[in-house]
């Protein structure tokens, strides 16, 4: 009986990515803190709903991809016979429209947000095997949560989630490019790696004087973790792509760290981002990130 619920458990896991969550929790952090934080008692439910909504896009992910992983990735929940199809349907739907549903008590403003998102996961979800964008698509889908989540802070939407955004957006779409590799043998191309960079690039062209110098520390820590992870496809043999994403995965906290350096001092953010940094490191261990 407890094996039975241990394992269904590890279904849902995975197919809810939750790995990934801490990821979607520091976005959802870097988000309200740009849109200048306060209204601390939307907070819970901010994660809740963007975390609900996540959630309920990589159940319907893997919905859409059923007849694929059937012929491609056996393992997976739905064709291995861990879940049954319609179930995933049931569950996809269910979480989506409460972390809607959730979003939207907080502000209309929210809401509306929310159904942009919403959208958007839908028509990722729904094409990404087919398109080459797709990827961009992703990155849309990380911008939506930083937008969102502004709009709960006292400033409310402003430049700073919008652009942090549109870093953010750049970072996961090299990724999510790399990720299309997986399926593939041969040589990885290096420029997917050239975008993971862009939250650099934004940091030093939005911050200036101290507030340049608070980025660049963090900037530093980004750019040798991206290195690390992607040291592999520099050196002889086949590089592991699946390690290289979810490294890279794990670096969207870092990329939220960097979003809110110059506005937070470093011994809070260090202590509200590294812990997310490193607790998606370890749940990797056990609910892989894809």
């Amino acid at each position: 009986m407890n094996q039975n619920i241990t394992r269904q458990f590890r279904t849902l896991l995975i197919l809810g990515r939750a790995s990934n969550l801490p990821t979607v929790w520091s976005n959802s952090l870097a988000g309200w803190w740009l849109g200048g934080g306060g209204n601390f008692a939307k907070l819970p439910l901010l994660l809740f709903g963007v975390s609900a909504v996540y959630t309920g896009g990589m159940f319907l992910n893997d919905a859409f991809d059923a007849e694929f992983d059937r012929q491609h990735r056996s393992s997976r929940p739905i064709p291995s016979g861990a879940i049954s199809l319609a179930a995933v349907w049931r569950w996809s739907f269910a979480f989506l429209g409460v972390g809607a549903i959730s979003l939207a008590i907080l502000g209309k403003a929210t809401g509306v947000l929310a159904l942009a998102l919403l959208a958007c996961i839908i028509i990722y979800d729904a094409t990404h095997k087919a398109i080459t964008a797709s990827p961009w698509l992703l990155g849309l889908c990380r911008f939506w949560i930083y937008v969102i989540a502004g709009s709960t802070g006292v400033w409310g939407v402003n430049g700073g989630p919008i652009w942090c955004g549109v870093a953010l957006a750049f970072y996961v779409a090299g990724l999510g490019s790399l990720a299309r590799r997986k399926n593939f043998r041969g040589p990885v191309p290096y420029w997917p790696l050239l975008l993971p960079t862009a939250p650099i690039v934004f940091a030093m062209l939005m911050n200036v004087g101290d507030a340049r110098k608070s980025a660049m520390l963090i900037s530093l820590v980004l750019a040798l973790w991206v290195a690390r992870c992607a040291r592999t496809i520099f050196q002889p043999g086949e590089a592991n792509v699946g390690r290289i994403v979810s490294g890279l995965v794990a670096g969207i906290v870092l990329v939220d760290w960097l979003a809110i350096a110059p506005q937070i001092s470093h011994p809070l953010s260090f202590w509200v981002f590294a812990p997310l940094f490193g607790v998606t490191l370890l749940i990797q261990r056990f609910a892989p990130e894809t």
